[in-house]
């Protein structure tokens, strides 16, 4: 394909640039709309691995990736006492926190850097209709200009909207009974460069996790089931939070506190996106908004840089799209259906009801962590190589 292939992209997260960034390196003309006014720099933390590593080593951003990690350096489960029941530090086997340890909006703002001068960002503007010819894909968007591509991309996230255009309610959104609030709080002196984990009987619980910007990422999960929370109010959403965090202990109060101070409270229901097909024509989907993992994989944003990687790589080596989008399909589904698969008990088994069952999370935690556990999980790794769920082939595109 050459420099007439005109691609248009929707979502300015992580999956939308990294794919502008190599399709543009293979000579399309890649437009990215983002609903925002600008790039949306908020989020958790997000680590990069395996495969997702590799790339981002492709990419030439590795090292800035390093540079700005949050300096988290490992996770602690504490108890209702304020005490260390099981420590887990990052450089350790199996860690809860990676090398790539990155903030999503630090991320995001290292993929703008390197794509900006070669792609077109359009911010403050989304799809609202699809139109799809023999030649091209006839978009109308919200100001209600419209354009002409060849080829159309939804990467705006596991609630895409694009996704809808595309292919309505085709795609699944499983609900996993679980719900998640991610928010930004002041750091206190009493927080410290661990992310620390509280269990509370009620199926809650509480991480706080530190950043390089001097706060505080929170975040706070319930099971439960579905009780159309999504379709409520920021202010009816906050009151639930609060009813949920009431009693829990430990710092509920304060993140109690600092959620009728927050003006940025991401509420969302856990679910993983199940789609039987990704493209349709001249259309399709990547990321979150094709095959969301949960943040419960880790592999989110893993998933989406592989996803991007691949989908470029294909479709500058196949001169006709529905022949890229197949070759794309068989090379990355096997790899997310591994991903997607979660362990058995995930995620009830974090989230007891009782207070015998919060008591048995910590001590489970605390034997997996003991020194005599490590020494023989080094061992057996040691002995035989170890197969993870990001081992995927990445050829070498040219």
């Amino acid at each position: 394909m050459n420099s007439k292939n005109k691609v248009l992209i929707s979502g300015a997260s992580i999956a939308g640039p990294t794919l502008g960034f190599w399709l543009a390196k293979y000579g399309f003309e890649v437009t990215i709309v983002e609903r925002s006014q600008s790039l949306r720099l908020g989020g958790q933390n997000l680590d990069i691995r395996g495969a997702g590593r590799a790339i981002v080593r492709m990419m030439g951003i590795e090292k800035e990736i390093l540079a700005a990690n949050t300096g988290e350096i490992g996770l602690q489960f504490i108890n209702c006492d304020n005490e260390v029941e099981a420590e887990f530090p990052a450089e350790g086997s199996g860690s809860f926190t990676s090398e790539a340890e990155i903030l999503r909006g630090d991320l995001v703002n290292i993929l703008y850097e390197h794509t900006k001068n070669d792609v077109h960002y359009v911010f403050g503007k989304y799809i609202t209709a699809i139109h799809q010819g023999p030649d091209k894909v006839e978009v109308t968007f919200s100001d209600n200009e419209s354009g002409s591509f060849h080829l159309l991309i939804a990467a705006d996230g596991v609630r895409s909207a694009t996704r809808k255009l595309i292919f309505g309610d085709e795609p699944e959104l499983k609900f996993l009974g679980l719900y998640n609030a991610w928010y930004t709080i002041p750091r206190l002196e009493s927080d410290t460069q661990w992310a620390r984990w509280y269990t509370a009987p009620g199926s809650r619980v509480m991480l706080l996790r530190p950043d390089n910007h001097g706060t505080i990422r929170a975040s706070f999960s319930f099971l439960s089931d579905d009780k159309g929370y999504l379709s409520q109010s920021d202010r009816e959403q906050k009151k639930v939070l609060k009813e949920k965090l009431s009693g829990a202990g430990w710092e509920a109060e304060r993140l109690m506190k600092e959620i009728d101070n927050n003006s940025e409270v991401y509420f969302d229901g856990i679910s993983q996106v199940k789609a039987p097909r990704w493209f349709d024509g001249r259309a399709g989907m990547i990321g979150d908004a094709a095959y969301c993992p949960t943040p419960l994989t880790g592999m989110g944003t893993t998933l989406a840089m592989v996803g991007a990687y691949l989908l470029a790589g294909e479709l500058s080596r196949h001169d006709h799209h529905e022949d890229a989008f197949a070759a794309y399909e068989k090379r990355m589904r096997p790899f997310v259906e591994k991903v997607q698969k979660l362990p058995p008990g995930v995620p009830w088994l974090a989230h007891p009801k009782s207070k015998l069952g919060v008591t048995v999370v910590n001590k489970a935690a605390a034997l997996l962590a003991s020194r005599p556990v490590k020494m023989v999980s080094k061992l057996l790794r040691s002995k035989e190589k170890e197969v993870t769920k990001d081992d995927i082939e990445l050829p070498v595109f040219e």
